[in-house]
Parts: structure tokens; C-alpha cells; sequence
């Protein structure tokens, strides 16, 4: 219980306080995804050096849930190249799919930072789409950025 009690620290601590929150100029792509089962928002910007995430910036409205969940993304993918960026996606997806599994928690754990918080999260199937909202968002625009397909909104 008490380990449930400092997840729900950690998820309300990113939606007070979110990293990396204010859209921000270069960027390479920007998306903008909707949860609209809940009406989470989330517009994306991802601005790269080579193929390494050089920010991520967002502006969004909803729940804690995904709110704290793009926060916690920021902090584990600045400064990474693309496909470790996205493999950190992955095992999120993994996390999240875990339906509360204690074993998957642990394994993860490590790489998954403040992110694990959201472990709990998997046991409503509801509130997944909520906390994977912004790792979509992240694979969109890195897809985006890196094809160098033309979006709208982009700033070069």
C-alpha cells in the first residue's frame, strides 16, 4: 500500500510540476493527438540534432494521468538518439499492458525512472490510453522529424 502511496506522489508531482511544458522553437515536427475517450490533448513538438531528441516540447489539458505522463517521458527521452527513445516507449507499452504485474514493475523499473509510477495505472484499461497518449504522440513526430516529411506547423 504504501508503495502505491508514493506512486500517486510521483504521478501528481509531474502534473503539478511538468518538465519540459511550453511549446518551444527549432522543432522538426510537431502532432497534436487526442484521447478522445476522456478529451486528453496533447500537441507534440520534437526537435532533433542528427538522430538524437535535442527537446520535446508540449502544451496539453486532462487528467493527471496523462498530463504527469508526458512529463515523465520528457525526462527519459532528452537527449537520446530516436530508436533508444522509442525502445523506452516499448517497454512503457510493456508496463502498461502488464495489468499490474509486480514481476514487470521490477524489470523495469531501472530504465523506466519516474515512469514507473504509472504501473498502477495498468490495472484500468480505461487509463491506459491516457498515460500511452504522449508516447504516440513521441513516436509520431520522431517518425515525422526524421522522414523529414513536410508538417504542417514546422519551423526550420
Amino acid at each position: 500500500m504504501q508503495l502505491e502511496s508514493m506512486y500517486q506522489d510521483i504521478i501528481l508531482d509531474h502534473y503539478r510540476n511538468p518538465h519540459g511544458r511550453g511549446l518551444r522553437d527549432p522543432f522538426e515536427a510537431e502532432v497534436h493527438h487526442v484521447n478522445p475517450t476522456c478529451g486528453d490533448e496533447v500537441t507534440l513538438r520534437v526537435h532533433l540534432e542528427g538522430d538524437t531528441i535535442a527537446d520535446v516540447s508540449y502544451e496539453g489539458m486532462g487528467c493527471s494521468i496523462s498530463q504527469a505522463s508526458v512529463s515523465a517521458m520528457y525526462d527519459l527521452v532528452l537527449g537520446k538518439p530516436v530508436p533508444e527513445a522509442l525502445a523506452t516507449g516499448e517497454h512503457f507499452m510493456t508496463l502498461m499492458q502488464s495489468k499490474g504485474d509486480a514481476a514487470v514493475a521490477e524489470q523495469l523499473e531501472e530504465e523506466l525512472e519516474d515512469a514507473i509510477a504509472f504501473a498502477g495505472v495498468s490495472k484500468y484499461p480505461a487509463r491506459v490510453k491516457c498515460a500511452l497518449m504522449s508516447w504516440m504522440a513521441l513516436k509520431d513526430a520522431s517518425a515525422r522529424a526524421l522522414s523529414a516529411a513536410p508538417t504542417e506547423g514546422v519551423n526550420r
